[in-house]
């Protein structure tokens, strides 16, 4: 690898995120009013042994992670 190392970061992400309980996760992230609620639903639960009629079915960290590589 060549040419200069030193380059200023251009962002740096400002993210904080809270555990719930259990998969429920908050996070909170610039740009948006109010925290973001995470967990797991339908497949993503069962795999996990999650049962969504005790805990409620929240988006997937993966589902996010998909949505914004497919932006």
């Amino acid at each position: 690898m060549t040419g200069n190392t030193n380059k200023r970061v251009a962002y740096r992400s400002h993210v904080r995120i809270e555990r719930v309980e259990g998969p429920i996760r908050r996070a909170f992230l610039p740009a948006h009013d109010g925290p973001v609620m995470l967990g797991v639903h339908s497949e993503v639960a069962e795999h996990y042994g999650v049962d969504n009629t005790v805990v409620d079915p929240y988006t997937t960290t993966l589902d996010y992670i998909i949505a914004a590589a497919a932006g």
